[in-house]
This record gives structure tokens, sequence and C-alpha cells, in this order.
């Protein structure tokens, strides 16, 4: 019985702090009469674990960080022309005397290049007519009574206004900028459709479709004044 009792007392000093942390097995106490029991070291193939993936994401991510800028254009052509053609139509009515403000400057670049898209013209040609027509002042009227930035008369805009299903609200319409822009391009469309060229097309424009047919039926000269004019702006943007 003494025996026993004896075998449960601790006699030799504790392990060594050092050779624990070395070993990483599980060691019994010395007062424990048990066996010890080894256990595998794992933290070397957590480590292993747990860095791996991050390394990889790291080099992803230094990757993308470097290359992404470059790969864009590349991916997506059509939206880079497309943000580098509304940033040139921007510049060209900023330095306009329009009486809106920035944000309607910005919004009336994109309404001008997809009108130019929807009927395939270049921004340019756009460009050249509104300030051919208005020097682009969005308040402009004529003496004869055409309003807004592509000078559209009255009757002939709510007629047109009803083909686009655009609400008609008289002046509150025309100086809207972009539903002007809307309903002067459409207009223009079907004045090309309907005289097959681009210069008679302008002239009829200014002048009104029923004097230049007046002027085609009886074989008489078509002014070039206006047309040439519209070149003018047309060349210099």
């Amino acid at each position: 019985m003494v025996e026993s009792i004896r075998g449960l007392i601790r006699t030799e000093h504790p392990p060594h702090e050092t050779a624990w942390k070395r070993s990483c097995c599980l060691r019994a106490p010395g007062w424990a009469k048990i066996e010890s029991i080894p256990k595998p070291c794992k933290k070397k193939s957590l480590f292993i674990l747990g860095t791996f993936p991050k390394l990889i994401l790291f080099t992803v991510a230094f990757t993308l960080f470097f290359h992404l800028p470059n790969l864009v254009p590349n991916l997506f052509p059509d939206l880079s022309q497309r943000e580098q053609t509304i940033r040139g139509i921007l510049e060209v009515v900023e330095r306009q005397a329009t009486g809106l403000a920035s944000v309607t400057k910005e919004e009336l670049a994109e309404v001008i290049y997809e009108e130019a898209a929807r009927y395939n013209h270049d921004p340019k040609f756009i460009l050249a007519l509104i300030f051919t027509e208005s020097e682009f002042y969005n308040w402009a009227v004529s003496a004869k009574g055409a309003k807004g930035l592509l000078q559209i008369m009255p009757y002939v805009a709510e007629s047109l206004a009803r083909d686009l299903g655009i609400e008609w609200g008289g002046d509150r319409t025309l100086f809207n900028p972009y539903l002007n822009i809307r309903i002067g391009i459409y207009y223009l469309s079907q004045l090309m459709r309907d005289f097959k060229d681009i210069g008679t097309a302008l002239t009829a424009y200014n002048y009104g479709p029923t004097y230049v047919k007046g002027l085609i039926e009886r074989k008489e000269r078509i002014p070039l004044d206006y047309y040439n004019r519209f070149l003018t702006v047309y060349k210099s943007i």
C-alpha cells in the first residue's frame, strides 16, 4: 500500500520548458503514473495550408491591379470609344454660351451621341447643325418664331413630337435641349429621306421643304449659302 502511494508522489523535477516546446508532444505530469501519449505536430502543416491560398490571392490581385486598366479597352472597345466620343462632344459644347448648367451639358453630350448613332450621323454633323442654327444657345428664338438649339418651328415640332411619342408642351418641349435635339434630328432624317441629298436636305431644313420642292419643280437653282455656312462650321470642329 505504501509502495503504491509512493508511486503516485512526484520525485523528479518537472520537464524543462524548452524541452516541452521542442518536443511538441503531450507529456504526462510527473505525478501521474501513466505513459506519455505522443501527438503529431501540426503547426507547420497548418501554416502552409493557411498561407498558400493567401499567396495565390495576393498574386492574382497584384496582376489584376497592374494589368486590368490595359485590358478594359480591349475587352470593351465599344464602351471605350463611346466614352471618348462623348468626351469630345462635351468639350465642344462647353466652349459655347449655351445658357445651360454643367450637368445638363454632360447629359446633352450623351443625347447628341445617341442621336448620331441612331441615324448613322457623324456627331460632328449634329454639332455643326446646332451651331449653324443657334450657336448652341438653348433659349434662342428666331425672327420667324423657330425655337431652341435646332430652331424648330412650333407647328412643325408638334407634329414631329407626336410621331416620336413625345408629350407636347409647347415652349416647355422646345426649350428642353434633349427633346429639341431628338425632334430636330428626326426632322432632318425625314428631309434626307425625301430629297436623297444632304445639301438639299439641309437647305430644306433652313428654308422649309415646301419652298425647296417648289424650286425643284420649277427647275430653279437651290441656294447654297446655308449649306456652305454649315460646311464651314463642320470643318472647324
